[in-house]
């Protein structure tokens, strides 16, 4: 069987080899970058199943680079990982709002790194469901195929929108609070990030367009798909 692919973004060597020998330990096939261009040169070549961004890298930075993955279509679904010694809190918010599946401050613990990629490749995979294609008027949603349409035309979603709006439509009627929805779409508990949520609804409302009412705001609790 083919090993899971790694792509590992970081200019300090140190850290790089570090990160090469835990994560090739660890049973991944790992490739590297140091720079941003050539992070993006290395998916156009081998599109991996997971990155290790680090944030501070010469070139074109983390932000850009995870900016560029989430707007193309073949690289949107690939589950991105930040790694910096950026631990601000507006830093971590960013890397999220952008699309990033998790985020590891600096010094870091190689295990717990490994504890976390393995978690968000197992929460990058769709669950089996009865209901593989739900459909409502002019919203139709593919959970099989990652796929959402809206009026018969492709809307494309990041894996993170993805998940929330399948966490939504699996509760119809349900109120679920900002910090439910964090950790069941992120699968973390992010203290003081509820903004985040937010953004993520507000751009997903943004591409569901007609069907952007589908989501209500509960004021002051949260969000609720309309059942």
């Amino acid at each position: 069987m083919p090993k899971t692919v790694v792509l590992i973004v970081e200019d300090d060597t140190d850290i790089l080899q570090l990160l090469e020998y835990n994560i090739q330990e660890a049973g991944f096939e790992v490739v590297t970058a140091m720079d941003g261009y050539a992070a993006l040169q290395q998916v156009r070549k081998r599109v991996p199943q997971l990155i290790v961004l680090d944030l501070m890298i010469p070139g074109m930075d983390g932000f850009e680079v995870c900016r560029e993955l989430r707007q193309r279509p073949e690289t949107r679904q690939i589950p991105i990982i930040i790694l910096t010694a950026k631990g601000e809190e507006i830093d971590r918010i960013v890397g999220l709002e952008l699309g990033a599946d998790d985020y590891v401050v600096k010094p870091f613990s190689p295990r717990e790194l490994i504890l976390r990629i393995r978690a968000v490749l197992r929460r990058s995979k769709p669950a089996p469901l009865a209901e593989k294609v739900w459909r409502k008027e002019g919203l139709q949603v593919d959970f099989e195929a990652h796929r959402v349409f809206v009026d018969d035309r492709e809307v494309l979603l990041t894996a993170t929108e993805f998940r929330l709006l399948a966490e939504l439509i699996h509760h119809p009627g349900k109120v679920q609070t900002r910090d439910q929805l964090l950790e069941k779409v992120w699968a973390y508990q992010y203290d003081g990030y509820a903004r985040t949520v937010d953004t993520h609804v507000r751009r997903l409302r943004q591409k569901l367009g007609s069907c952007s009412d589908w989501i209500e705001t509960v004021r002051g609790v949260g969000y609720r798909f309309r059942g």
